[in-house]
């Protein structure tokens, strides 16, 4: 029973108290005053009355009514029903309103005062009820008996309401409501009235109903609900979805359920209750218990920003204040919109439980929208009336509810049953039973307050039921079957809607509503009514006390409880297999698993290994899991189980796969039925040591859970109740075990719940005595439980090794609040690896840390779970301090297991193999433990043939060079194959780590995947053996292996260090004098430059701040150069310093001089008649890298080209690379230059017209007309410019183009337009017909160029074209001619420049690839060629991978390029490629220009003075492009050189018989690129080199002649000793120019980024293959002395190189002549000498045959006549392998010195071998008298300028030195005379004497002129020093 109001209030407005300027409400009366016991006075009413604030208005506003709520501090509801009406103020009032008024300066205090003003009124009625109608129908009363004037008094009606009693909820027979009837009414209110009111009148008895009066002639009829449990909805659910819709109101129901924050706004007080009442009605069965508050005052807005979840209602005149809630959802109801935050993400419902719902609620709503299509729709299609279509939308709800917790109660535990059942639910076996793990939306829901509210309501096994325990108990099996009819669903929902309309209506037919309402005169009426009174409180009071002491002296009514069993409805198991998530044929799989146990067990270990595998992979299956634990429970004899050492092993692992793939919730009950048998599984180390298999399965994270022991504990003690309670005990034994596969108690007979049920209906009749004794035996049972978990604990979480501390570091028993994440951290091993390093690791009190932390976690879960079930203090402390001791205890038998385990032989592992080293590499951390992990790459799996290779077992090795992996094949049953994986560190390009799960094993161990540019890819996995801060070390080396501090720290400035990094080595060197000369030069490189500019600022200060508006990346570059004097008349000689003379001459030895001498750009000779008419000159304005820091020291430009100018014109370009010249056609006279871009700046004033009218010339003006001169001297030098000099006019340019063009270059000109416009990029361009003529490799259109844009190109294409600048517009002049220069610019760059028509030169403006392109080009390649896992994708299929990477469109752009400038350098024009900074792509294209031009740069020693010239002098930054330091370490590995090689790769494969080189030369070089083994590829220029005393070291180190620095000297000595680098087929054509195919069909992937040879890993460093093959050759000889030996050998793709394995015919035959000549004992010849014999031999014979063979012409030219470049008069001593090196004057002294009768030495040049230590200037044989009395020999002298010193040798080929004369000692160089002895008929003058300050040296040439020679070379090197 209850009151239906427990408080009548009277609010009124403030008159006397405002705050800041608003009003206040006050209670004016309150019945009764005092507070009823069992219901407090809500503070606050007054705010609730007014929820917009207390206001004045100057009119009458219609009175109102709404129903706030308020919840007290016992979170119990409070209804405060208010009925507010406006009353007239009167004058003394209106006075105290205007003082106040005045006094806050209101607005318009003047309309205040005569206007009559309304103040607000409340009646309020406080309950703890929801009845609203019942409440506005009383209010309304009592307003109109007050404005009426009826004649019952206020008193009565009020007094009435509060003594009124009802039921409630119905179903009691008896109707006790207080009826109070008029006609028993006295006109006094007497006691006798009051006795009379109290009785029952007779109908109502009869008729149940709940009818009440208040003694004003009213009636009004309460109908209470039959179940008081079910929420009382009136229409306010169907309205919310009429307000909102179907899918806001889903996403509302889903975010209350998640307990996020809801905000409702309306303008409607009454609606918001209705919205939050009619939300939390769909919400039933659970109930809301945060913040609810449907109407919420605006002086309390704050509220809304409180942390907590909310359901809050607010008027929208309060909507501003709403905006800046960043995590509310905001439901407007009147605009029928639902705001959700971006910051806030709703779980919705699981499909496809959303979909029906969706599809169900529209059916109720939009009954029509089903047949809204068909032609003859159904008549009475119509929504049901808004209350059953309310009961309707809940009934959805209900069904939906029933559908998400089916089977609830299998997953409820039951510890305790008295004297209060206390139950848990097992959320993660009720997830892993519906599969809905991974569901977010249930997760929340089962970890929110609402459903802990749900358990503990509804988990009681014994309670009343209501209609919700009916439909999930008896009904899923309906509701399963119809889900996916929607006809069928909404049948059942129609059931439902009926039973809920019912429970809310019981007598629907009873309307019995007789409310008076105030007469319509008297609302319309504006009079001043008279106030509402002030109620006499002794009467109502009175009222009052006579109904509590009524109640009082009636006996109590109880209410009976039909209390019954809770059915717990079908088992969950069923539900998911029915749904079929079983694996496919699993049965097969089951079978696997129980025949691998059964042979494990008997002992037939062979059979059971060849199904470990099978097993492993069918245990990633739950079903396999469960069978696993099921059969090894058939094992376990009185709880032990006892194997032999591989038994033990393989249940280990068989265990640890099963636990691998549990999650740390353990939502299927896998881990919780291993427990038991992870204890019973042991083994015997030795006398009374046993190990059990808990030691071996800790690594999961399961056991450190809370949750997943906590669950672990209440199914035990579940089981153990159980057991206490059941008559039988016989059912113990086996219920102990299988109970704990499904997540609550056994599904048996009876289920525990039921059991509890029963004892819980008993429990009222048993005595005192029995109901003790059953707490008791229950609280011991428990405890006896929490002893045998700590003991379980213990075993789980001590680690074997206590010493390791292993579980200390992990997540789980680090904190509390941790536990809930564990499972964050992949691993344990991985959560230890980040903490270790704050540890020290060492110290011996670890071990009592790990009993520690064990202990603390204990105690958490001892705590916990004791005082959830109830267990003693007592006891609760008696486990306390048993746990420490269980702790120790545990440890202490684990110290002897560990020990005794550590003495069984291991597993035998394979041994592990030492890798081979270069010479200089040394081990950096030794062997680890690891496993190769196959990536995704086809070699290794066996799909290319033979059996997978991989998994292999071995150990990975850091060297100061490489990284290695060197081990065998996992699996035993492939074979004995050695593995070996490696890269160079310096290489790795990028690490990460990866958790590795290893068939076998089942760990998950640590990994590493390692990926390297060199197309290598490590992934590799630690094993357990190796600790995890080992592991980190490794990590930490190999970055600090990979990216030293500076360039010195490389393996190639490190080699042979003995692993320190020295960087100033103090020593003294050999190389001192060199080095010194070096950083001289250097230091007054920077002289020069501070003295200049400090000079420049004294002159000209404006000039040098414009400079600074160039400042580039590199400070240092900022050179300026004050004007010196005209430098062109000095010579080399004269005006470098003594001190750099050296080094100038080290500089002129570089490969750029050589070059250019050949090239005829230019020569440096000593004396002042230098040739003025040569075009161009070696200027030494960079000597001192003062012009430019990143080119060479020499350089090539315009003969009248002064050096000051230069200075000037650089400052016009990026990074000052001026252009330079670099290569000159040897026909056509045209050159190559190359520069980088032009500065913004420079760019303008580039193409300004050069006769634009300027009245002061600026800097900038001069710069550019410079610029001008510069660029007219390069065209004025080109021998086709010159011819027409003299008609420089007009008609003498066109009159040039007629002759030129029209005959030679006519077949040319559609060629290059075609070229032209691909290079552009024209749309129009259609792939279309190829011709191939002679050797052009790229597209030839026909017929006329489709336009394009106008100005570029036009004269090239052929095509004519109006003038810009609005020349003659006459045909003759249209006919352009080509131009002399063409600059290929940067599109971007070239943007608004204006082309002159009078100018020779034009710019062609080309999209170049950004090295960013390249970057990620780069890194896409790596992955498409080496992808680190299978994949079956379409999408990520090697090809489609490889397109995606976009590098064989970057190679195209890069060849077309080349391919074009090559055909106008060969059509007579000269070229110009000025490209982003000129160090990528320019370097790029002009060395593919020159590759492609001269056949020179195609021989080894063409290409490799081209890679020095270009890459090298002119400054590729190879350090910061290859990331080679830290420093670089972020701009990223950019291999631009590496795509340079793989163009010319492109074309090797084009023109096979054109390069003296094989593929092999260029992976070799690509590899090394890449390695930082040698120094040739490191640092960015050669002032870099310089500096570091690098660039002119002797060619190899005297101590360490092993180690070569140089790629170069590396590649030679090799090429003497074996035909690696060698193309057989190379047979070039004479001048051949050479133009491939660019398109990308024609281009193919390198081989390169795709072999990979597993037997001995890369085959590039040599050193290690002819080791390999030594080793390997010496067991083979000692096997020989048996049974004949076969001479097959498989050879395996993948593994073998095949190469090596099957090389080719010449080679094999090379290789058999090398063994034979060894057999017999011969001194072998060197391989090239043999194969030059073979082919002299074989082009003789096809002279005299006259009739060339095919295999000939394709080994040799079939031109016979030609003879090959690469041979001649070096035959001879190439055996010996010295070799000729041409200096300075080669071609002088080529051409004046024939040396005994040899053939003319011009072809010294083209065969110029760099050897060691040997640098010759000029040789010849001088004949030299012995000491005193001793005759005059021939020897073999060479004058070598680089070293100073003249040296003498027996013969040519002599290697050894036989004397040396330091040039520094000679005195003097004299004539000499002929003395005794001197040989026969040679002339007087050809004898001359050297005197030094030792001795006097007599020497005599063959001839005059040739002493002469002599005398001067010697001489001028005296001079140079």
């Amino acid at each position: 029973m209850a009151r239906l109001a427990d408080y009548f209030v009277v609010v009124g407005y403030d008159l006397d108290n405002r705050v800041e300027g608003e009003g206040l409400g006050r209670i004016l009366q309150r019945f009764p005053e005092k507070d009823w016991e069992d219901s407090p006075f809500p503070q606050g009413i007054e705010l609730f009355c007014q929820p917009s604030g207390w206001q004045l208005v100057p009119e009458r506003q219609p009175a109102s009514f709404f129903v706030a709520v308020l919840t007290d501090i016992n979170s119990e509801r409070h209804y405060c029903a208010c009925f507010t009406f406006w009353e007239g103020l009167d004058s003394p009032q209106l006075k105290k309103v205007d003082a106040g008024d005045a006094d806050e300066a209101d607005e318009e205090p003047a309309v205040v005062q005569h206007a009559k003003l309304f103040a607000p009124k409340s009646l309020v009625v406080v309950s703890r009820l929801d009845y609203t109608e019942a409440f506005r129908n009383c209010l309304g009363l009592i307003y109109t008996v007050h404005v009426d004037g009826l004649s019952t008094p206020l008193e009565t009606v009020i007094g009435n309401l509060l003594t009124c009693i009802i039921p409630v909820a119905g179903g009691s027979q008896i109707d006790e409501s207080p009826v109070c009837s008029l006609d028993k009414v006295p006109q006094s209110p007497a006691c006798d009235w009051l006795l009379a009111c109290l009785q029952p009148g007779p109908e109502e008895r009869e008729d149940g109903l709940r009818t009440i009066t208040l003694g004003a002639g009213d009636r009004q009829v309460i109908q209470t609900p039959i179940n008081d449990a079910l929420p009382v909805s009136g229409s306010s659910v169907a309205q919310l979805f009429r307000q909102l819709g179907i899918v806001n109101v889903l996403y509302l129901f889903c975010a209350a359920l998640t307990e996020h924050k809801i905000l409702f706004l309306s303008s409607s007080y009454q609606r918001l209750t209705d919205a939050c009442r009619g939300l939390l009605a769909i919400m039933f069965p659970l109930k809301y218990s945060f913040t609810y508050v449907p109407i919420l005052p605006g002086k309390l807005l704050e509220v809304l920003s409180t942390p907590t979840p909310f359901i809050i209602g607010v008027n929208s005149f309060f909507r501003s204040e709403t905006q800046e809630l960043l995590d509310v959802i905001i439901a407007d109801l009147d605009g029928g919109t639902v705001t959700i935050p971006e910051c806030v993400h709703i779980s919705l419902l699981p499909e496809p439980l959303l979909q029906q719902t969706q599809t169900a609620l529209s059916m109720v709503l939009d009954p029509e929208l089903e047949f809204s299509d068909q032609a003859f729709p159904p008549q009475s299609m119509h929504a049901s009336a808004l209350k059953i279509q309310d009961k309707e939308i809940r009934a959805v709800f209900l069904w939906l509810f029933a559908r998400l917790f089916q089977g609830y109660r299998w997953c409820l535990h039951i510890i305790r049953i008295h004297p209060e059942p206390v139950i848990r639910f097992h959320k993660a076996a009720f997830l892993g039973q519906r599969s809905l793990t991974e569901d977010d939306f249930l997760m929340k829901v089962l970890d929110g307050m609402a459903f802990a509210g749900f358990v503990s309501e509804r988990g009681p096994p014994y309670r009343a039921t209501d209609l919700f325990d009916d439909l999930v108990a008896n009904q899923v099996e309906r509701i399963r079957q119809e889900e996916t009819y929607p006809h069928k669903v909404m049948n059942h929902v129609k059931e439902l809607a009926e039973q809920l309309f019912k429970n809310e209506n019981p007598y629907p037919a009873v309307a019995m509503h007789k409310v008076q309402r105030p007469s319509e005169t008297s609302q319309s009426t504006d009079q001043s009514r008279t106030p509402f009174p002030v109620l006499d409180d002794v009467a109502v009071q009175l009222f009052i006390d006579h109904a509590v002491a009524k109640l009082k002296s009636s006996p109590p009514v109880v209410k009976v409880e039909l209390k019954s069993m809770v059915p717990s409805g079908p088992p969950l198991g069923d539900i998911v297999d029915r749904n079929g998530n079983v694996m496919a044929n699993s049965a097969r799989r089951l079978e696997v698993v129980r025949n691998c146990i059964t042979y494990i067990f008997d002992n037939k270990m062979l059979e059971a290994k060849k199904l470990m595998p099978a097993v492993l992979r069918a245990l990633k299956g739950r079903t396999a899991r469960v069978c696993l634990t099921q059969e090894l429970n058939q094992h376990v004899l009185q709880n032990r189980a006892v194997l032999d050492d591989q038994q033990f092993d393989y249940i280990v692992r068989m265990m640890n796969c099963t636990l691998q793939d549990c999650s740390h919730m353990d939502e299927h009950g896998i881990a919780a039925a291993l427990l038991p048998l992870v204890t019973a599984f042991c083994r015997k180390l030795g006398a009374g040591i046993t190990q059990f298999a808990y030691s071996c399965v800790q690594e999961h994270m399961v056991w450190t859970t809370m949750q997943f022991w906590e669950a672990m504990f209440y199914s035990d003690v579940q089981n153990h109740i159980k057991a206490l309670y059941m008559e039988t005990d016989d059912g113990n034994k086996q219920s102990n075990s299988q109970d704990q596969q499904d997540g609550s108690g056994s599904r048996r007979e009876i289920s525990a719940l039921d059991l509890a049920a029963e004892q819980n209906r008993l429990w009222p009749t048993l005595s005192k005595e029995m109901q003790m004794e059953r707490v008791q035996k229950e609280e011991s049972t428990v405890f006896s439980q929490a002893i045998h978990y700590a003991n379980r604990m213990s075993y789980l979480l001590l680690p074997l090794d206590t010493s390791k501390n292993r579980l200390l570091r992990s997540s789980g028993l680090g904190d509390v609040e941790s536990v809930s994440n564990s499972y964050v951290t992949n691993s344990i091993a991985g959560s230890m690896a980040e903490s270790y390093d704050t540890e020290s690791g060492f110290e011996d009190a670890e071990s009592s840390d790990v009993a520690n932390s064990v202990v603390r976690f204990i105690n958490r879960f001892v705590d916990k779970v004791c005082n959830e079930s109830g267990v003693t203090n007592e006891h609760l402390k008696a486990l306390h301090t048993m746990i420490p001791d269980i702790v120790q205890m545990h440890i202490e038998t684990l110290d002897a297991v560990h020990r005794e385990s550590k003495r069984l032989p291991p597993i035998q592992k394979p041994k592990l193999l030492r890798p081979t080293l270069l010479p200089g590499e040394e081990l950096v951390m030794d062997g680890m433990r690891v496993h190769l992990i196959p990536d995704g790459r086809d070699e290794a799996t066996g799909q290319m043939g033979g059996p997978p290779l991989l998994p292999a077992e071995g150990a990975i090795f850091l060297t100061t060079y490489r990284l290695i992996f060197k081990g065998t094949p996992s699996d035993a049953l492939v074979g004995e194959q050695i593995v070996t994986r490696s890269f160079p560190i310096a290489s790795l390009t990028k690490e990460k780590r990866i958790s590795v799960t290893l068939t076998m094993d089942q760990f998950v161990q640590e990994g590493l995947q390692l990926r390297s540019c060199t197309f290598q890819l490590l992934k590799i996995a630690f094993d357990e053996e190796v600790a995890s801060d080992l592991a980190e070390s490794f990590r930490k080396h190999l970055h600090k292996l990979r990216f030293p501090q500076h360039v010195q720290g490389t393996f190639a400035f490190t080699v042979g260090q003995s692993g320190k990094l020295v960087l100033e080595p103090k020593t003294k060197d050999k190389n001192q004098s060199l080095k010194t000369l070096s950083k001289n030069l250097v230091k007054n490189a920077k002289r020069t430059i501070s003295r200049q500019y400090v000079g420049r600022k004294k002159e000209a200060p404006a000039t040098w701040e414009n400079r600074s508006t160039f400042h580039t990346e590199l400070d240092e570059d900022e050179i300026s150069v004050s004007e010196e004097v005209d430098q062109s008349a000095l010579t080399l000689s004269s005006t470098i310093r003594s001190s750099d003379r050296q080094t100038m001459s080290n500089v002129v030895e570089r490969a750029c001089c050589r070059d250019y001498q050949r090239l005829g750009l230019g020569t440096l000779s000593n004396s002042l008649t230098r040739s003025k008419n040569e075009p161009f000159r070696i200027s030494t304005a960079n000597r001192m890298y003062t012009v430019c820091r990143s080119y060479p020291g020499l350089l090539i430009i315009p003969q009248n080209i002064l050096d000051p100018i230069i200075h000037r014109i650089s400052r016009c370009y990026r990074q000052n690379r001026f252009p330079v010249v670099c290569w000159r056609h040897s026909r056509t006279k045209a050159v190559l230059l190359r520069s980088a871009g032009l500065h913004a700046k420079g760019v303008v004033s580039f193409f300004k017209s050069p006769n634009a009218p300027t009245a002061v010339p600026s800097q900038a003006d001069s710069t550019s007309l410079e610029q001008e001169k510069y660029l007219q001297a390069i065209i004025s030098s080109m021998p086709s410019y010159s011819e027409s000099t003299g008609r420089n006019t007009l008609s003498g340019f066109t009159s040039t183009h007629m002759n030129t063009s029209e005959s030679s270059d006519k077949l040319r000109q559609p060629k290059i337009g075609d070229l032209m416009k691909q290079v552009l990029g024209n749309k129009e361009d259609v792939p279309g017909t190829f011709s191939r003529g002679g050797k052009w490799g790229s597209i030839r259109g026909s017929g006329r160029l489709s336009a394009y844009n106008p100005d570029i190109g036009t004269r090239l294409a052929g095509k004519e074209s109006p003038q810009p600048n609005g020349g003659p517009n006459d045909p003759l002049f249209l006919r352009q001619q080509k131009a002399y220069l063409y600059i290929i610019g940067d599109k971007a760059q070239l943007k608004g420049g204006k082309q002159d028509s009078f100018q020779q030169w034009e710019v062609i403006p080309i999209e170049v690839c950004d090295v960013r392109q390249v970057k990620n080009s780069f890194k896409k390649l790596m992955k498409a060629c080496v992808p680190s896992s299978q994949t079956t994708e379409p999408n990520m299929s090697f090809l489609r991978l490889l397109e995606d990477s976009e590098w064989m469109t970057l190679l195209h752009r890069v060849l077309q390029v080349s391919v074009l400038v090559v055909e106008l350098l060969d059509t007579g024009s000269s070229v110009m490629v000025s490209l982003e900074d000129g160090w990528d792509v320019t370097t790029q294209v002009v060395s593919l220009v020159q590759l492609l031009s001269d056949p020179y740069y195609r021989t080894f020693d063409g290409f490799r003075l081209l890679v020095e010239k270009e890459w090298l002098s002119f400054g590729h930054r190879f350090s910061h492009r290859g990331a080679q330091t830290l420093g670089s370490q972020s701009s990223g590995f950019t291999p631009v050189f590496l795509q340079f090689l793989d163009c010319v790769h492109q074309i090797h494969l084009q023109f096979p018989m054109e390069f003296e080189f094989s593929h092999y030369y260029l992976k070799f070089l690509a590899y090394h690129y890449m390695s930082n083994r040698f120094r040739t590829f490191l640092l960015d220029s050669d002032y870099d080199r310089i500096e570091l005393g690098v660039l002119y070291e002797e060619k190899s180190d005297r101590r360490n002649p092993q180690v070569c620095k140089s790629v170069w000297d590396y590649i030679d000595r090799l090429n003497k000793k074996a035909p690696v680098f060698y193309n057989y087929m190379y047979s070039p054509e004479d001048e051949e120019v050479l133009r491939p195919y660019t398109f990308i069909s024609n281009l193919k992937v390198w081989d390169f980024y795709l072999e990979e040879t597993l037997s001995d890993g890369p085959p590039y460093d040599w050193e290690l293959r002819s080791r390999q093959e030594s080793l390997a050759e010496e067991p083979a000889e000692k096997a020989e002395t048996g049974a004949p030996k076969s001479l097959r050998h498989i050879v395996w793709p993948c593994y073998d190189d095949l190469s090596k394995v099957m090389p080719d015919a010449i080679t094999k035959l090379l290789q058999d002549l090398q063994n034979l000549e060894a057999e017999l004992g011969q001194t072998s010849e060197k391989w090239k000498d043999t194969w030059d014999k073979i082919k002299t031999t074989q082009r003789t014979e096809t002279k005299l045959e006259s009739r060339p063979s095919f295999s000939s012409s394709l080994l040799m030219s079939s031109n016979l006549s030609h003879q090959r470049r690469s041979q001649g008069v070096c035959l001879q001593d190439s055996r010996v392998g010295s070799s000729i090196k041409l200096g300075l004057d080669c071609e002088a002294s080529a051409t004046s010195t024939p040396v005994a009768g040899r053939p003319s030495t011009s072809t010294f040049y083209s065969q110029f071998h760099s050897t060691e230590s040997e640098n010759r200037s000029f040789e010849g044989i001088l004949y030299k008298r012995g000491a005193l009395l001793k005759p005059w020999k021939p020897r073999w002298f060479v004058l070598d300028k680089t070293k100073h010193q003249l040296r003498y040798y027996n013969n040519r080929q002599d290697k050894d030195c036989k004397g040396v004369i330091e040039l520094s000692d000679v005195e003097a160089v004299i004539v000499g005379t002929p003395t005794m002895g001197a040989p026969k008929n040679v002339e007087e003058k050809a004898f001359f004497d050297l005197k030094t300050d030792k001795r006097m040296y007599y020497l005599c040439a063959q001839e005059s002129s040739n002493a002469q020679l002599w005398m001067d070379s010697i001489q001028s090197s005296l001079s140079d020093a």
